[in-house]
């Protein structure tokens, strides 16, 4: 079985005619005007209507405007209510504990049970 060997000069001599058929390929493509290379996209022209279409198209954008800053309206208010702070009877109870309410007030005024109530004293109310 014979082995194949390759030298550098043989190996020199394969590389030059890749290079030099890279190199016609090249020309040849320059000379048919660039192909692929020269075309660029050409941007649409753009389209000329007339006056009344593009009132009608600045009509339609106005009111597609109008309406979206009417949801964004709608919305902060959304937001301006859900982030106003609810007092909840909790809260309450922990205002009136606080300012040293006995434990049946609290538990009446709030609606809340007597234990919570107690608890809420004993966590907030005044420590002697």
């Amino acid at each position: 079985m014979e082995s194949i060997i390759i030298t550098w000069r043989e190996l020199l001599i394969v590389v030059a005619l890749i290079l030099a058929v890279y190199i016609a390929e090249m020309l040849l493509l320059m000379r048919t005007g660039g192909g692929i290379l020269r075309k660029r996209r050409q941007p649409e022209p753009v389209k000329h209507g007339s006056e009344a279409e593009w009132r009608r198209e600045i009509e339609n954008l106005e009111s597609r405007v109008a309406a979206l800053e009417q949801l964004i309206r709608q919305l902060q208010a959304e937001n301006a209510v859900k982030n106003t702070p609810e007092i909840t009877p909790y809260t309450r109870a922990i205002q009136m504990a606080r300012q040293g309410r006995n434990v049946n007030t609290i538990s009446e005024s709030c609606g809340i049970s007597r234990g919570e109530a107690e608890l809420i004293v004993s966590m907030h109310g005044p420590h002697e």
